[in-house]
């Protein structure tokens, strides 16, 4: 039993989400840099988990890093998880949905802002809801 409020299998998320989402959302892929749909945008709205719709990033937040990926200085408090990941010879902190567990990237303490932080998000693990 998943420790989220919203609890699938992982079949289910597989046909909800299709190859490309699942890979990045629940198995922990990474897009290519520089790819990803929201890398340069910035419209104004709120991001929003790609598997369950729940709020992750204001776009107010959303800052260009020049990283490849979309970057955010501050998440919607208590709408991230933060995991220690200890994967591929580095320690970083992976960030999750709240809600649903789903992978959405890792957050750096290289933020440009006063927050310091900045959340390396991928393209595919969000939506944005204008």
């Amino acid at each position: 039993m998943s420790k989220y409020p919203v609890n699938k299998t992982e079949a289910e998320w597989k046909e909800e989400l299709g190859e490309a989402r699942y890979k990045i959302l629940r198995e922990k892929g990474t897009e290519r840099p520089h790819t990803g749909e929201y890398n340069l945008s910035f419209e104004n709205g709120t991001y929003v988990c790609g598997a369950c719709n729940n709020p992750l990033f204001e776009s107010e937040s959303k800052f260009e890093s020049n990283c490849g990926w979309p970057s955010f200085d501050e998440s919607i408090e208590g709408n991230v998880e933060y995991v220690k990941d200890i994967s591929m010879g580095m320690i970083r902190t992976e960030i999750l949905c709240a809600n649903c567990g789903s992978h959405l990237g890792h957050v750096f303490n290289d933020g440009p802002s006063e927050t310091g932080q900045r959340y390396c998000v991928n393209s595919l693990s969000v939506d944005l809801k204008k």
